[in-house]
């Protein structure tokens, strides 16, 4: 049908001719109510992403000479956003002449990993960047908890 064919049933039937597959050979219409399809279409991609999941990077913050007792709050809120499905990076800021020994920081990475690694995995290891140290930790996955197992 010509295009010229097609427009004037559209306008006959009060409805909008819209090319659904510009690719195909001939191209391919259909007559419909264009505002409708749009309402639809957005309505659709709206519930696609309510779907999906944001994830977020929760930040826990301390220094190479915390106590034990603080460092079990901290492992205590980070096991909170892990469980919530957030990555958790944990900083380790250094004060003064800390910087001089590194060792000690990622010791205590480390050990704050071990606290919660019944929930987590270590993503990126510990390192120094600037006068902090980082570490990032994700939620485990299925495959993380088989191999466990």
């Amino acid at each position: 049908m010509s295009v010229q064919e097609a427009l004037d049933m559209a306008m006959q039937k009060g409805l909008d001719l819209v090319e659904v597959a510009p690719s195909a050979k001939p191209p391919v219409c259909r007559l419909m109510d264009f505002g409708k399809f749009k309402f639809e279409q957005g309505k659709r991609e709206k519930e696609a992403r309510k779907k999906q999941k944001v994830i977020s990077v929760k930040e826990i913050k301390m220094r190479p000479n915390i106590e034990d007792h603080d460092l079990q709050t901290k492992a205590k809120n980070a096991r909170r956003f892990i469980e919530a499905g957030d990555k958790v990076k944990v900083t380790i800021m250094f004060r003064g002449r800390q910087i001089t020994h590194p060792e000690i920081a990622e010791k205590l990475s480390y050990k704050f990993a071990d606290v919660i690694s019944d929930v987590s995995v270590i993503e990126k290891v510990p390192k120094v960047e600037g006068r902090n140290m980082v570490m990032i930790l994700v939620p485990k996955t299925d495959n993380d908890k088989k191999e466990e197992a």
